[in-house]
């Protein structure tokens, strides 16, 4: 009877489902005949028999349940990983050329942190998501209230960020999180992958931002929020797809936040919007997106340089020592278009092209003191335009030779840069950081270029060619992945007169190597070895070669680890060593010269997801040697790197409460050990631990999603140096409290 059923019904799908009529052959198995039928049903649209086709059955039958089945084409598109248990961490990242893959089948070291982190955390800048990795360090840059990041004991600026694997598009300085779906962290060199970024940094590694796009589900997200001392704010983060096949997606996002901040006197205002258009076609899959960002900080907390051996301790967390005329202001407008169009079932061209425009202006302090707190500031007034404009471009596919399975690539990409400035500096004045002396604004003493037309201080073209092929066999058990990347560095640097002051055309190949064995389902075994290529240094003025401006240098990192996904969560071992040439001045000579290196070794344990039901944990630990070699002085030989912490442990952790259905406690622990602020490691601050804690409640109200989140960041309100990155002392910011509610309509 069923097979009479199955042999009718199969031919309304246009399939011949009858048994095979050879003798001695066993026909199809039910459950394959069944199998058949539904996809026959999803080939014609519809899996609904035509009216009376039960009636032609000799005898009634029984009715089974509706049977959904999706039927997924094979191509190389950049499809986003899907994430562990919880939604808080991706099982994949997009890794520049390569696109986005599974971190499980790659020979490197990703964390891929979700818009539902950023959400649950309440997240403001691109360093609160990046505080979750121990591998991370937040920190700031001179001057203007950026953001600066280190990985693995190396610095990544905010102008070295991409944006959908595309250099020279997001934001400086900061960045808000408000339009990201994805948060992605590469550790180590990177030239290969991304090409050298327009900054010239991300030796340990960098951060991918990938764009929200339009679920197949409407959106509408309304939340405002209140913090700690009056910072307000209010966003929106609206999606809708339309068309026959919803192929065409919308996603709109924006954010307005001000008000004064848990240190005194600081205020601060961020204004964003995002539009991101897509189109997902059967073989065309193209998006556009556009945005906008302008942060402006009024007294915002400097850093501080130290003269002596001797650090002093840190002022009461919320107290500014910044002077009242002191401010930045960043502003920036960006876009990018991207498409990628499957050229046959397993072969892909993509390109993309984006730029930013930013504009910038601020009046900076910095203070000098001893141990006591005591010494001097001055003033800084420095106006920055720049234009960054990005593109990429390749072809991706898949193929068999015998047993093996290539993925190659073959890509070009290309970032331009073009930079204006000029500056004024003021007359020093007396200065402490405890009991701060409010100080007229001093006169100017010095200046550069034209402050109200600021002239081209340097322009940077990057380009690039690289090819690679992943071969996969055993089942795909074994990945063994071989690239190079051919890269061309032109640098022309300006005086604030016009005139060329220094410049070089260069270039050099950056090659990859690494292998993945998978020894059982869980668990991945990688290894590798990858380098990094950046602008060269250019000599202080201390030296007697000043301006001079070196060739591009190469790091080189080789890396060892494990990775293990359980479904529901997963975690990484890594071991790496880094070398990174540095610049250094001889002292008998006082010329500057590129001989010296920085060789960091470190080991990495990251933990992230849900191994039990209703508790979910993000964190981990990282140890670090940091080692200064071939320095050319016997004071700094051998000593640690500057602001380098020697290990980092950080733990996030959920738990639903089972008898309060819909709350959740968070909490957080970061402890950092100590590291030095200066070469001859004279100059050592101390360790320390900060506690967060948490909790959100999600709720129904008239059938709309609302989830209230209260957080108290610094809980213990502690004092302490947070970072001496670059020979400056970063203070941690003040007992923070975040509180808002979003609700879905």
């Amino acid at each position: 009877m069923f097979q009479l059923f199955l042999s009718r019904s199969g031919s309304y799908a246009g399939l011949s489902l009858s048994p095979p009529r050879s003798a001695g052959r066993p026909g199809p198995s039910a459950l394959a005949l069944a199998i058949r039928l539904a996809f026959a049903g999803v080939a014609a649209g519809s899996t609904t028999l035509p009216a009376g086709a039960w009636a032609q059955t000799a005898a009634p039958v029984t009715t089974l349940a509706p049977v959904s089945v999706t039927a997924t084409a094979v191509t190389e598109s950049d499809t986003l990983p899907p994430v562990y248990a919880g939604g808080q961490v991706a099982k994949g990242a997009r890794l520049g050329v390569l696109g986005e893959q599974d971190a499980a089948n790659v020979p490197f070291s990703v964390t891929s942190f979700t818009s539902q982190l950023v959400e649950d955390q309440q997240a403001r800048t691109l360093g609160d998501v990046l505080r979750n990795d121990p591998s991370v360090q937040v920190t700031r840059g001179f001057g203007n209230d950026a953001q600066l990041f280190v990985i693995r004991g190396f610095q990544l600026n905010g102008d070295d960020i991409s944006y959908g694997g595309l250099f020279g598009v997001m934001p400086r300085q900061i960045i808000s999180p408000q339009g990201a779906e994805r948060i992605e962290i590469f550790k180590g060199p990177s030239a290969f992958l991304n090409g050298v970024p327009p900054g010239g940094s991300g030796v340990g590694g960098m951060v991918n931002i990938e764009p929200k796009r339009a679920g197949d589900d409407p959106l509408t997200r309304l939340s405002v929020d209140y913090g700690t001392a009056s910072q307000r704010g209010a966003a929106a983060d609206i999606g809708r797809r339309w068309g026959a096949s919803n192929q065409f997606g919308i996603r709109v996002n924006a954010l307005q936040r001000e008000g004064d901040t848990g240190i005194h006197d600081d205020s601060t205002r961020m204004t964003f919007g995002s539009v991101g258009m897509d189109y997902r076609g059967e073989r065309l899959r193209a998006s556009l997106d556009l945005g906008y960002q302008k942060q402006r900080t009024r007294q915002g907390r400097p850093m501080v340089q130290v003269i002596g051996d001797d650090i002093p301790d840190a002022p009461s967390a919320g107290h500014n020592y910044a002077q009242p005329w002191t401010y930045s202001m960043t502003e920036n407008t960006f876009g990018m278009l991207r498409a990628e169009y499957d050229l046959a079932e397993r072969w892909t061209a993509y390109a993309a092209i984006g730029g930013n425009h930013a504009r910038e202006k601020g009046s900076y302090s910095s203070l000098t003191v001893n141990g006591d707190g005591v010494g001097t500031a001055s003033r800084l007034d420095v106006p920055y335009e720049s234009d960054t404009y990005g593109m990429m471009g390749g072809v991706r596919g898949k193929f068999e030779t015998g047993p093996l399975t290539h993925a190659v690539n073959a890509a070009f990409s290309s970032v331009y840069l073009k930079k204006r400035s000029a500056f004024t500096f003021g007359s020093s004045f007396a200065t402490r950081l405890d009991d701060t002396p409010e100080v007229a604004s001093p006169p100017t003493i010095l200046t550069g270029g034209n402050m109200d037309d600021p002239g081209v201080t340097g322009r940077n073209r990057m380009t690039g060619i690289s090819i690679s092929d992943t071969l996969s066999f055993l089942d795909d058990r074994v990945f063994v992945t071989v690239g190079a990347r051919h890269q061309k560095l032109r640098v022309t640097n300006y005086a604030y007169t016009g005139e060329v002051d220094s410049k070089y055309d260069d270039s050099a190949t950056s090659p990859v190597f690494g292998l993945v064995v998978k020894p059982w389902q869980h668990l991945s075994l990688y290894a590798n070895h990858i380098e990094g290529l950046q602008q060269g240094p250019t000599a202080p003025l201390t030296a007697i070669n000043a301006n001079t401006t070196f060739a591009p240098s190469k790091s080189k990192q080789n890396e060892v680890g494990a990775k293990l996904d359980m479904g529901s969560y997963g975690a990484s071992l890594a071991f790496f060593e880094i070398q990174q040439p540095t610049g250094v001045t001889d002292p008998a000579t006082q010329i500057f010269s590129v001989a010296g290196e920085q060789r960091n070794r470190g080991v990495e344990l990251n933990v992230y997801g849900e191994p039990l039901r209703g508790v979910r944990v993000i964190g981990g630990v990282s140890v670090i040697d940091a080692t200064l070699r071939d320095t050319k002085n016997p004071a700094t030989e051998g000593n640690d790197g500057v602001g380098v912490p020697d290990y980092t442990a950080v733990l996030n952790t959920e738990w639903d409460l089972p008898w309060v259905p819909g709350l959740t406690l968070q909490g957080r622990v970061t402890h950092a050990g100590s590291q030095y602020l200066d070469t001859a490691n004279t100059q050592k601050v101390k360790p320390w631990t900060t506690l967060d804690l948490g909790a959100r409640y999600a709720m129904k109200v008239d059938r709309h999603d609302v989830v209230w989140r209260l957080g108290v960041e610094n809980v213990t309100n502690k004092r302490y140096w947070s970072s001496a990155n670059g020979g400056y002392l970063i203070q941690g910011d003040p007992r923070t409290v975040k509180l808002s509610v979003a609700v879905d309509f």
